[in-house]
């Protein structure tokens, strides 16, 4: 039987046995494999069996999904290969596949916490994020339109009164 074990520090050892066809993972509880972290997405994606074959595919997350490092929106995922969600690493684990355990890495403790002007700087190197790319917020196209379409109702509006109030100024004897 295959199963997902978690590798990251705090959800060591929590696993999720692959008996469905389809298992979806995600932050919020309506998953079937729900894991509670901020760095994971609501429906982040779905892990399908089709044979003796795990396939995974991406539903659009926004930290993306990673097999051993490189980022997918839909691959096979081998027995021992670390599937990372966000900041969470899985293994895919077999009854066949007794592959020696990755140890876990420690968490990096900032003595001084952080300060927002390092924030501001970026992603740092010693993160998980080895591609290089930061964990960053989707664009909002349907925000953007919304205030331009705001934006263009407003010079209208403006025009009209000013044109109305120009006409009315002529008209005064």
């Amino acid at each position: 039987m295959a199963k997902l074990v978690i590798l990251s520090e705090g959800m060591t050892g929590r696993a999720h046995e692959l008996a469905a066809e389809r298992t979806t993972i995600g932050r919020v509880e309506d998953n079937t494999f729900p894991i509670a972290e901020p760095s994971v997405s609501s429906h982040h994606c779905e892990v399908l069996l089709q044979g003796a074959e795990v396939r995974v595919r991406d539903l659009n997350s926004t930290n993306g999904t990673f097999i051993d490092g490189h980022q997918i929106t839909e691959a096979l995922l081998k027995p021992g290969q670390i599937l990372r969600l966000g900041k969470i690493e899985l293994r895919l684990e077999t009854d066949a596949s007794a592959q020696p355990k990755k140890p876990v890495e420690h968490t990096l403790v900032l003595p001084k916490g952080v300060s927002l002007n390092e924030l501001e700087q970026g992603p740092r190197t010693t993160g998980i994020d080895t591609a290089g790319k930061g964990f960053s917020k989707k664009q909002n196209k349907t925000n953007r339109l919304f205030f331009l379409g705001v934006g263009l109702v407003m010079l209208v509006i403006i025009v009209v009164l000013v044109y109305v109030f120009f006409s009315q100024v002529k008209t005064q004897p």
